[in-house]
């Protein structure tokens, strides 16, 4: 028995991958081609593991109306999408045409395309465009570290009571002890001003590069 989160090697994060985690053929597909088309930022992909607890999460707490920050070649919003009725919806913020074109050819192959609202603009402007009242479920957060403080502003007001909003890389690969960058300070910066707001609970998860959730009181 320990008191702490035991250290995750190779072989024990396949086998936790394999104990609930475990892609399917489509994710496995999407996974692979963006680490072939985009070695150099497929590190961008959410996790297995994450995108498991992300689909998870989407049905525990019945979300019907979620948003992502940053969708990259959508990993993460099939993730949710998977997770949402079938009448659900899910508004996914990004800029990149050239990334999310793979996003929508994955997203159509797992039946799920229909769920998931693209909209290629800056993220703060779809967010300040959403309707200010609280009102959606939940929220994931994975674009550029420096407009983290702004989104989580735009989205904590809007969050239903009860609804979770997830944060991803809130370690930084372990730089948020010694921030080395500005993106570094930035993200400290955040993670203390996450834990000071009492609008939410949160905890924060050593699941990959860290991952924050936090329930809108």
């Amino acid at each position: 028995m320990t008191s702490r989160t035991v250290p995750i090697t190779e072989q024990l994060h396949d086998y936790l991958v394999a104990h609930g985690s475990a892609p399917d053929q489509v994710t496995r597909d999407l996974y692979a081609e963006t680490r072939s088309v985009l070695p150099d930022d497929a590190e961008m992909q959410v996790s297995p593991e994450q995108a498991g607890l992300l689909t998870f999460l989407t049905r525990l707490i019945g979300a019907r109306t979620a948003v992502e920050v940053g969708t990259f070649t959508g990993t993460s919003a099939l993730a949710i999408a998977r997770g949402l009725p079938p009448d659900g919806r899910l508004i996914c913020c990004d800029v990149s045409e050239e990334y999310t074109s793979i996003a929508r050819r994955y997203w159509r192959l797992a039946g799920v395309e229909d769920r998931i609202d693209l909209r290629i603009a800056p993220a703060l402007d779809t967010l300040r465009a959403l309707p200010t009242e609280p009102h959606v479920d939940l929220a994931f957060i994975d674009a550029d570290k420096i407009g983290y403080p702004a989104y989580w502003a735009e989205l904590v007001p809007r969050m239903r009571p009860g609804g979770v909003i997830g944060v991803d890389n809130v370690f930084r690969g372990g730089r948020v002890i010694a921030p080395a960058s500005e993106a570094d300070r930035v993200i400290a910066d955040f993670n203390d001003a996450v834990n000071r707001d009492d609008r939410v609970e949160a905890v924060m998860l050593p699941i990959a590069d860290g991952m924050t959730l936090a329930r809108r009181r």
